[in-house]
């Protein structure tokens, strides 16, 4: 769901206030991402999960490679997902500790409806024997949160 931020202007033209600064410097950032995703809908968002951050980010931080491409119609599970695999890493932070589906961003954008509202309605699927495993370990993860 952040990539989402990228559609929001920075200023309107013809004015001074930085919206980008807003979001950046709210207490409330995440949930701010969960509301710009609720004004428009997706076909498909792909997911690049060939290397990510399980601590620090976004700039630097321990970097794991999962090696996955992940695709989905539903952002919110697909925003889930990621959490699962960052836990899978070894993620710390609210990230690697709080239930996933009470995570800020998540839980706002199940509460407005753009997607799913827990574990149980996601449905993965593997598309080659190597990624089967990783399919597995997502499932326990999910399994784990509740």
């Amino acid at each position: 769901m952040k990539n989402s931020v990228g559609v929001v202007a920075k200023r309107v033209p013809g004015e001074v206030y930085d919206y980008m600064w807003e979001l950046h410097t709210s207490p409330f950032q995440r949930q701010m991402i969960a509301e710009i995703n609720r004004h428009y809908s997706v076909d498909v968002v792909v997911m690049d999960g060939i290397r990510a951050f399980v601590n620090g980010g976004p700039e630097r931080g321990e970097v794991v490679e999962p090696n996955l491409m992940l695709a989905s119609s539903d952002r919110v599970a697909l925003d889930a997902v990621g959490v699962a695999i960052l836990r899978v890493y070894g993620a710390t932070g609210d990230v690697g500790k709080d239930k996933i589906f009470e995570l800020d961003q998540i839980r706002r954008a199940a509460e407005l409806g753009i997607g799913v509202h827990s574990a149980k309605e996601i449905r993965l699927k593997a598309l080659n024997d190597e990624c089967r495993e990783d399919v597995e370990k997502i499932e326990r993860v999910f399994a784990a949160d509740g």
